[in-house]
């Protein structure tokens, strides 16, 4: 190869082919996907149905009874322009309430890509489908805190 010119002799390297995202539904018609939050980890079930959410067998406005809450967990059904199409049960465990509402959020945005495929480059767009890996620091020795020191007196 003496020259540049010479390279556009050469055929183009196979091209990876974009993934193809499938359509995983049970034998119930549901879709399964877990998602997780700080210490929150999240089991979330969708169906085609009238729009009930359940959490932990209690009403979601129960469960969740601040606005911001309710709001944060149904992003991606707004999101996706599917409000009351879909019946959402969900089993959260461990943290608070904040990181419980990021878990479902995150384990129902998974759970629509699976039933709809097609759904899956607006939830992107949105970032619901990304874990937020923020999770707090532990405590370091000779610490109060994980980075906050013991109060200085010079006498």
């Amino acid at each position: 190869m003496a020259d540049l010119s010479s390279l556009k002799d050469l055929a183009p390297a196979a091209e990876a082919a974009a993934p193809v995202h499938i359509r995983k539904v049970d034998t119930l018609g549901r879709s399964y996907a877990t998602g997780k939050r700080k210490n929150a980890i999240a089991r979330v079930w969708i169906k085609a149905g009238t729009g009930k959410i359940t959490i932990n067998g209690r009403d979601f406005s129960a469960y969740f009874a601040r606005p911001v809450l309710q709001m944060i967990l149904q992003q991606p059904i707004v999101a996706a322009a599917r409000t009351g199409q879909f019946d959402i049960v969900a089993t959260v465990a461990g943290g608070g309430l904040s990181g419980q509402a990021g878990a479902v959020r995150h384990g129902l945005s998974k759970a629509l890509t699976y039933f709809e495929p097609g759904l899956r480059p607006v939830l992107k767009k949105g970032g619901f489908l990304t874990r937020d890996s923020r999770v707090v620091e532990r405590k370091k020795y000779g610490k109060a805190k994980a980075r906050r020191s013991f109060q200085f007196s010079k006498r």
